[in-house]
């Protein structure tokens, strides 16, 4: 009969979303608005990884420094200009740019291109942050409310104390819920960056070889 009256009978399945919401105290609207925002980043993040991925064209690149290497500089750029790959476009960059300083154009362009690939990382990591903290403050906040209904007769106030028990579980829980579920979307798009990172590296390493090979046929003829 008690266990039926209590807040935490959505332990066994009675409570609607709704319900849970409201039990989980005032410090669930934060926690909503946090995953709100985690829902958005991660969205944005995995349509813009999927973008990427599909307009990839390493053999484009391949081209690109070939005619380089053969000494058609305004082949490869002209290739490139055709091409929606990143790194092909930061290639396109440097060869224009070739005659001021094609190592700071190089840089320039990688530097833009790759902090398309960082946007919503700080989002992501700030929201694997402070999710928890929030739950623990549901914590806190429902404990203070449990403590705070143990005066005078704790008989009557059974459904205050076990509703601040309800909302210390379910904001602890949906926080930690929250931080489990941003940090698998982080993890991917840290790892999407690296390779990012990893390509432009190889790609300005090939082009440094290509350079320094034609200088050094042009000082030998």
């Amino acid at each position: 009969m008690i266990i039926q009256s209590l807040p935490l009978a959505f332990l066994l399945g009675d409570a609607t979303f709704l319900e849970l919401f409201h039990m989980g105290g005032p410090i669930m609207w934060p926690i909503l608005l946090v995953s709100f925002v985690m829902i958005t980043v991660v969205v944005e993040r995995i349509l813009f990884i999927i973008r990427e991925n599909a307009t990839r064209e390493p053999e484009v690149v391949e081209k690109m420094l070939e005619n380089v290497e053969k000494g058609d500089v305004d082949g490869a750029v002209a290739l490139g200009k055709q091409s929606k790959d990143f790194i092909a476009r930061i290639l396109v960059y440097s060869l224009t740019n070739k005659e001021y300083s094609m190592a700071n154009a190089f840089v320039r362009a990688s530097s833009m291109e790759l902090q398309r690939f960082q946007q919503g990382s700080a989002t992501l990591d700030t929201i694997v942050t402070v999710a928890p903290m929030l739950g623990l403050l549901g914590t806190v906040t429902g404990m203070m409310r449990t403590f705070g209904s143990m005066t005078g007769d704790i008989a009557s106030a059974t459904g205050q104390i076990t509703g601040g028990v309800a909302e210390a579980l379910i904001a602890t829980a949906c926080g930690l819920a929250i931080a489990i579920i941003a940090l698998l979307p982080f993890n991917i798009l840290n790892a999407r960056t690296e390779e990012a990172k990893h390509e432009v590296a190889d790609a300005a390493n090939a082009l440094e070889i290509i350079i320094k090979k034609s200088e050094s046929n042009s000082v030998s003829s």
